[in-house]
């Protein structure tokens, strides 16, 4: 075993044994995107990227029955109060499901 992949290892084990998992890993980038854009390294233009990088992600792992307008509606409006500081990162619970509506929408300008 190479010693790389033993320090990943290791950061993993402490990263595990501290309780890091998505959600803390989550938070831990959204305070980044606020602090860098509160220091104008990052632009509004840039927050919206990533916002919408994100919400693709969460659009294209939901199931079909419940990836429709309304549902990213609901997801882009979470992640503005989240990254504006307003909202706790929760469950996903809140949002809103329903039934395919056949509206696909896909993120322009991420990447």
């Amino acid at each position: 075993m190479g010693i790389h992949l033993d320090k990943e290892k290791k950061l993993h084990f402490d990263l595990t044994n501290v309780g890091m998992r998505a959600q803390a890993t989550a938070v831990g980038m959204l305070q980044i995107c606020i602090e860098l854009r509160r220091a104008g390294v990052l632009d509004d233009a840039a927050i919206e990227r990533i916002k919408c990088a994100i919400a693709c992600d969460i659009e294209v792992s939901a199931p079909r029955s419940v990836a429709n307008a309304e549902y990213r509606r609901d997801i882009k409006a979470r992640l503005d109060k989240l990254f504006a500081g307003e909202e706790k990162i929760g469950s996903a619970d809140a949002l809103a499901f329903g039934t395919n509506t056949g509206d696909d929408q896909t993120c322009q300008g991420h990447a």
